[in-house]
Order: structure tokens, then sequence, then C-alpha cells
């Protein structure tokens, strides 16, 4: 049966059952410089991929394109369709495809106001893209509902009255998540995950977006770090010089001599049960 959402604000009806992301002949340029080439690219609503590049592959570049800050070049055969659409209002896309930056100490959190913002309230302004709840913002007993849900679902329940800027980075990186669910996205993107953040934070963020994996949320994974990549993912993505080079299975792309030609150094792969960690 084909699901379907309408959007209330546009009366478009987007379909889920079409793919999540289709880039066709795809170039971006920043300012005089091409940054990606020829980009090719299909992912599957809810499939879990990992993009593994190093740094200036052009990863940030292709997050910007897929979330609709910046546009191709227009050429003969460019394409960009996101849930089976080739124009997005961007506050509308938000809802179906959430997205968790990189950055350190929970930077990406929007505002001068959010250190003094409790975890629910910082998650609930999340619906409106705010740094806190303003006044002029109207919340329902549903959105309140939803953002504590979001809190349960990163196990951060316990954040709930805390002050954001008491947080740490592992506790920030938590509740940006929770941002970001509490439209229920079908397809969940994350940069660099596990930046800024020590070894136990790093775990049970992992932990935490493995159970996400398994309930059905699509995991679209962009770093440059072999432990970020979850047991659940299945599809790799390799990018260097702004272009992928690989598009594959884990199993073929994540070996020894794949990514030391990928990095330009010789990479050594461990095993830890159902982990990988390079060195």
């Amino acid at each position: 049966m084909t699901e379907e959402r309408t959007d209330a604000n546009r009366n478009a009806v987007v379909n889920f059952d079409s793919n999540f992301l289709d880039l066709r002949a795809v170039d971006v340029a920043r300012g005089d410089r091409i940054v990606l080439h020829d980009v090719n690219l299909t992912i599957r609503t809810g499939e879990h991929v990992a993009i593994l590049g190093p740094n200036g592959c052009g990863k940030s570049t292709l997050i910007l394109t897929m979330t609709c800050q910046i546009y191709p070049m227009v050429r003969p055969g460019m394409q960009v369709r996101i849930f089976g659409r080739e124009r997005w209002d961007l506050t509308q896309l938000r809802k179906h495809f959430g997205v968790v930056g990189a950055g350190t100490m929970g930077a990406e959190l929007p505002g001068e106001r959010t250190a003094v913002t409790t975890g629910l309230d910082a998650v609930t302004a999340g619906f409106f893209s705010a740094s806190t709840l303003w006044p002029n913002l109207v919340v329902t007993a549903e959105m309140r509902a939803r953002a504590a849900e979001a809190l349960e679902r990163m196990e951060a329940t316990h954040l709930s009255e805390q002050l954001v800027g008491t947080m740490s980075a592992g506790e920030k990186r938590r509740i940006l998540i929770a941002r970001a669910l509490v439209h229920r996205p079908r397809q969940l993107l994350l940069d660099e995950p596990s930046n800024a953040l020590d070894l136990a934070a790093q775990r049970e963020l992992r932990e935490t977006l493995r159970r996400l994996a398994q309930e059905g949320t699509g995991l679209l994974l962009v770093t440059h770090h072999l432990g970020d990549i979850l047991p659940e993912i299945e599809r790799i993505i390799l990018m260097r010089e702004g272009r992928i080079i690989a598009d594959g299975p884990r199993a073929e792309l994540l070996t020894t001599a794949r990514l030391s030609e990928l990095f330009k150094t010789q990479v050594r792969i461990g095993r830890d049960e159902e982990w990988l960690h390079s060195w």
C-alpha cells in the first residue's frame, strides 16, 4: 500500500514509497570553484547509508545540496528530487527529513537563549526552528507530547528540566537529535555524529542510533570515522575530491586496501564484535 502524507500548508502529497533522494548529473559550485562533480545518487526511503571520505572531499556541500540550502548548476539532465519532489519549502522539508549537523559542544543549537532553555523546551522549539519557546509561539498539547516522546526515544527524559547551558556535549547531542525527531521524520541525516564526544558518550550515542535504525528511521551518516558506521548500515558511499568514487556493500568497501586508497595513507582496520575501528 502506498503511504502518503499531505503537507497542509502546501496542499501537496508526499509519497513515501518514492525514493528519499534522487540526484542526477549534479555539479555544485561554491564561489568560482566547482566542488561537486557529476554526482549521481539514489537513496531509498528508510535505507541506512554511510558517506565516508577525507576532509575536503565534498561531504558538507553534498549535505547542503540534500537539504536544499544550496543548489546545483543548471545543465541538461540535472535532477534533484527529495521524496519524489523537485521543489520544497525548507521548513516543510524538515518535517520529513531530520538533520543533525556537526559541531562542538552543541553549537548547532540556535540562538543566544538556548543556554538558559530547558531540554524539553529546546526540543519543543524544534517545531518552530527556534532557540526557545518565545511568547508568540503557540505550543499545542500534541507538540509537548511529541517532544517528550522524542526525549524518551533518545533516553534523555532526565534532561527535560535541565538547562541546555549546563549539559555536556553528549547530552546536547541527544537534545539535537530529539529536536530532529519531533516531526517523526522518515529519514535522519547526521553529520559527524560523534564529533567532540568522549568515548563513553560516543558509545551511548551509537547504541541509541542503532535503536532508531531498528525502529525504522532511515539513517544517513556522513563521517570520516569508521567507528560511526553502525552495524545496521550495509551500504557505503566513498567520496574524494568532490566525486563519488565507490558505492556498494560494506563488506566490499570497508577494507584496508579501499580505505588506504581513499585517505591516501596506510589504514588498518580492527573489529570488535559488530563494530569496526581504524588507525
